[in-house]
């Protein structure tokens, strides 16, 4: 029999292997803000119910910021379970950008109301955990739930960098949300560099 492992890589819906397996509470975890030169690094786990579907949930690069924040809504209040964590710019700098995002995984997960008894995780890397899981390779193509909580962690993210903008609006996160933007590279150059920049980055500019 094939590993349970590499039929959640290689197949499009992962949940349904899994309930076909037994397990009852599949939490889909991704993150966003790996990029971006400043502000946290925003991720969220989701618990959907077995029968839920939606034709819109999809990796949320792909959608617009008025279709996220539409798809928000949805999810949170069909999700059996979800919730979001963060680390911060400081925790970044302290350790480094992949542990911080598989922390806030996590802490993601942890935060749940309910345990979830598999985890599937976006990309190649997986956390510490007393939980099966496993990392899928472009797991918010494949998964529902990754997607949804690709969904979650981006609108998240987007809102914090919004009052981000509001203390430091020459580097205009609102549009940027943090990312190397022609603009916001010139910002840095003009200004230096805020508190909320990540300065073990090298494209952020420290006088």
């Amino acid at each position: 029999m094939e590993p349970l492992s590499s039929l959640l890589q290689d197949k499009t819906c992962p949940e349904q292997i899994l309930y076909d397996r037994g397990y009852t509470h599949v939490a889909g975890v991704d993150e966003v803000g790996r990029g971006p030169l400043a502000g946290p690094v925003v991720a969220s786990a989701v618990i959907l119910p077995r029968d839920f579907s939606h034709p819109d949930i999809r990796d949320s690069k792909t959608l617009t910021e008025s279709k996220r924040t539409e798809l928000y809504a949805v999810i949170s209040n069909n999700a059996l379970a979800w919730n979001w964590a963060l680390i911060d710019h400081d925790e970044i700098d302290h350790t480094n950008i992949l542990r911080a995002a598989l922390a806030a995984m996590k802490k993601a997960v942890e935060s749940l109301c309910i345990k979830p008894d598999y985890i599937i995780i976006d990309g190649l890397h997986s956390f510490s955990s007393d939980i099966s899981q496993t990392a899928i390779k472009k797991g918010d193509t494949k998964s529902l739930s990754i997607a949804a909580a690709s969904i979650m962690a981006k609108v998240i993210r987007d809102l914090i960098m919004q009052k981000y903008h509001q203390l430091y609006p020459e580097y205009n996160f609102a549009q940027n949300k943090g990312y190397g933007t022609a603009e916001h590279l010139n910002a840095l150059i003009d200004h230096q560099c805020c508190p909320v920049h990540r300065k073990s980055f090298n494209r952020v500019v420290i006088r």
